[in-house]
Formats: structure tokens, sequence, C-alpha cells
């Protein structure tokens, strides 16, 4: 609760930035930034903010919200304090707050047929040790040597069970560890290993002495390279539409976001959302576009830009 609209509105859009910036920065997924119309704000706010990424099949997920309450709901709760002027005075509300929908974002942005793929900040295990002929003499012994001195500083998982090496691959690509590190007879005699990313499953030939500088610079690759190809399905899957037959054309044949001008009136909302089964307003961005001068449902003046798509 705070004294003052100002404070409030500060705090709303403080926390609205700090999903942003979790989202990019640890989840390594993009999302569009706005505020929600009148129809989709939170009931009894003033103004609902959020962020919308996109999964992979061009769907959006709302990844987080934060409200602005006003003072509407500390009235109703007769919720006072004394203020500054010794009077009693009704405390202007927030709420925000992100879910376990995230890790459903995680699964469905980053990952592929063979399974999970997790950003490095993230994973439980960063990196997975893979014996290679582990019973020959000597590699178990390298293979634990690495775990002691590499598990200071990333989350390692050392396999030396009776399982195949393939067996191993394919288990731990299925959980999505960023990275994997085979070391095998011929390795420890080059005093080398091979690193393993598990976005693209690029090889890297690796010196032993180099390992401690090496992975995190993997590590680093894997977020941006995930973060990038986000991006990218982001960018290709939103659509921009002047006209309403070209919306309804994009909303019927091309799946993710529409871009358009709007008039501000519900009533538009709702008949979008009934011709095409269920898009609705994601929202209005915080940097709109001019994209034409009226709304393409009425073809009265448009207000605003908005992003349209289907949710999960």
């Amino acid at each position: 609760m705070h004294e003052t609209a100002e404070d409030a509105m500060e705090e709303t859009m403080r926390m609205l930035h700090v999903y942003a910036d979790f989202y990019r920065e640890t989840l390594a997924i993009p999302a569009i930034i706005g505020q929600k119309t009148e129809k989709e704000k939170f009931a009894g706010a003033k103004a609902t903010y959020t962020i919308e990424p996109m999964m992979h099949n061009g769907v959006a997920l709302q990844g987080g919200t934060s409200h602005y309450f006003g003072d509407g709901f500390t009235k109703s709760f007769g919720i006072t304090f004394t203020g500054r002027d010794n009077t009693l005075q009704y405390p202007h509300q927030t709420s925000w707050g992100v879910s376990t929908r995230m890790i459903g974002a995680i699964i469905m942005v980053h990952g592929d047929d063979n399974g999970l793929v997790l950003p490095p900040k993230i994973a439980p295990i960063q990196l997975a040790i893979i014996p290679i002929a582990q019973h020959k003499e000597g590699v178990l012994e390298k293979a634990r040597a690495l775990y002691d001195t590499l598990s200071s500083q990333f989350r390692v998982k050392l396999d030396d069970s009776d399982n195949s090496p393939g067996w191993k691959f394919a288990q731990y690509e299925m959980k999505g560890v960023p990275l994997r590190l085979e070391i095998g007879p011929k390795d420890i005699e080059n005093n080398q290993c091979v690193l393993v990313r598990r976005d693209n499953r690029e090889k890297t030939v690796v010196s032993l002495d180099q390992l401690s500088t090496e992975i995190p610079k993997q590590l680093e690759a894997v977020h941006n390279a995930l973060y990038e190809k986000a991006l990218e399905n982001l960018k290709e899957k939103t659509h921009t539409a002047h006209t309403y037959e070209e919306f309804l054309d994009i909303a019927k044949n091309q799946p993710g976001f529409i871009k358009s001008m709007w008039c501000g009136d519900v009533a538009c909302e709702d008949k979008i959302k009934e011709d095409t089964g269920g898009v609705k307003s994601r929202c209005i961005p915080f940097e709109e576009e001019h994209i034409s001068d009226v709304c393409p449902v009425c073809g009265r003046p448009a207000k605003h830009q908005v992003y349209w798509g289907r949710q999960y």
C-alpha cells in the first residue's frame, strides 16, 4: 500500500519491468509489454499492465501482470492510515505477481521434439559429465576429478551408471541439460574433452585446462541463442492488419500476434473475438505504431495500436 497515487504507480511499473527483465535475462524469453484494455484489465483495477510472451506455436501466454487499484478497495474495506496532516486517509494499492505458468512458458518456448531445452540460469543441472568407456582404467577417476573441480562453479551431474553413453545422451537431452561433457580414454591422453550444447548439438573440443573459462562462455552462448531464436519466432509470427478482411484472414490462416489499430470501443473487441473464434486483445504496447488512422472493425478514428492473439 502507498500514501500517494504516484508512489503506487511507480511500484506498479517497476514490478512490470522486473518481470520483463527476468523473462529476458533469466528465462531467455522475449515479451510484448503494455497495458491491458478496459475489457481485459483486472476487475476493480484502475489499470492493468502485462508482459505477453509468445509460445513456439504462436499462442500468447500472459506472463505476468501488475495492477494499480487506486484507493477503491481500501475505501470498500475501511483501510486507513494517518497522513502527514494528521487526518485519516485511504492508501493506494497495487497487486502484482507471476505464477508457475512460467514453467509452461519455458517448455513451450524452448522445448523441442527431444524434450526440454532449459535456459542455463535456471537449469537444475547445467553440465552433465558422461564418461565414455568408463570401465577402462582411469576414465571414471578422471570424470570424478572433473566433477569435484567443476561442481564448485557449476551445477554438475556425473553419470557413472552402467547405462550406455547413447542412453545417457538421450536422457540428459530429454531433461534439457544445457551442456554435456564427454570424456574417454583418448580424450584423457590428449588432455581434452568434448562439450556438446543442448540447443543446437554443436560439439567443441576443449582443453581440460580451459574448462573453467570455456564452460561459462558456452552457457552464455546457449542463453543468447535461445533468446534470439525465441525473438525471431516472435517477429516471424507477428502480422500487421490494415483492414478487417486482412485481420480475419490472418486470424484464420497464420498463427501468432496481429497488430492493428483500435477505436477503444469494447463492442469492436467483442466482435473480433466472436468473428475469429477466440482472438482477444493482448495489450496496448507502450511504444505504439501508427498503422492507419481508423479502426479496421468499425471504421471510426483509431485511438490505440493493439496486439491481438489467441491465448492459453
